[in-house]
């Protein structure tokens, strides 16, 4: 993969938290609709369901800190098998900042969290291999 900004801003956020300006472009990482959430408010720039985790891990997680490392261990094997690598490496070249939104009430232990270690990492991974 070439040419990703040199280090491009990832943020995570609840999708029900307000929109911020600074938030740059702003990807949807859950396969399902936020519960209660407006098409019209929620101020997304893409959904991306195909980045959110696969229904049984979802549900097997079930936001149990105690099911946490195992979670991003699967969690990152489906990123690596899944077709949502691409578009969201896309998005990175794309965009000086992108913000990841999750609907999750757990701030610490969800695939939006868990989606930017792995990008973070990834990007940083495939930075040091082009030099």
């Amino acid at each position: 993969m070439k040419n990703i900004n040199a280090s491009p801003e990832i943020a995570v956020k609840r999708i029900y938290d307000s929109k911020d300006e600074e938030d740059g472009f702003r990807i949807l990482v859950d396969r399902l609709w936020p519960r209660g959430m407006k098409k019209s408010e929620a101020h997304i720039d893409l959904w991306l369901k195909e980045a959110g985790p696969s229904t049984d891990l979802r549900k097997w997680f079930d936001h149990e800190a105690s099911n946490w490392e195992e979670f991003l261990t699967d969690y990152t094997f489906e990123l690596r098998k899944g077709k949502a690598l691409p578009e969201l490496l896309e998005c990175l070249k794309g965009h000086k900042k992108v913000t990841l939104l999750y609907a999750a009430r757990d701030q610490e232990h969800n695939n939006g969290v868990a989606l930017k270690q792995f990008l973070s990492r990834y990007v940083e991974k495939e930075a040091n291999a082009e030099q």
